[in-house]
């Protein structure tokens, strides 16, 4: 069976999205190293009883892994069906993940609620991946 016949002509978008959120999760992994590195946190201590900067970079990694595996799964399941609408929210959740990033570099947690527009992204996933599912069990 030919993939590029079964899955819809616009998931390409939302493969794009995917590649983006690796980009992200990249980014976010070299941040973590080079704090380890300036701030002396050797592996494989995860916080630092000193250093509360590094600790918020440390978590603002830890936390987007927390949720990507789920952020994954309804990404996918909604790109199946509405692959142009899950490439947007998908793209504007992992935008988010920066935001949030940046804003918990600063050692401030609070400012990681620069990326509470995320959201709207993650939301949107799970509310296109309940449409889909009410759609394949023929409830509309």
């Amino acid at each position: 069976m030919d993939m590029l016949n079964v899955l819809p002509s616009n998931f390409g978008y939302a493969i794009f999205t995917y590649l983006y959120s690796w980009i992200m999760l990249g980014y976010l992994a070299v941040k973590v190293g080079g704090a380890r590195k300036k701030f002396d946190v050797k592996y494989p201590t995860m916080y630092s009883d000193t250093h509360q900067v590094f600790n918020c970079i440390q978590r603002a990694h830890q936390n987007t892994l927390e949720v990507y595996a789920q952020w994954l799964v309804f990404q996918t399941i909604a790109a199946l069906v509405y692959p142009l609408s899950a490439a947007v929210l998908g793209a504007i959740w992992v935008t988010s993940r920066f935001s949030y990033a940046w804003g918990y570099y600063t050692g401030d947690p609070s400012k990681r609620m620069y990326g509470a527009y995320g959201y709207i992204g993650y939301f949107g996933v799970i509310f296109l991946s309940i449409s889909v599912a009410l759609q394949l069990l023929g409830v509309y």
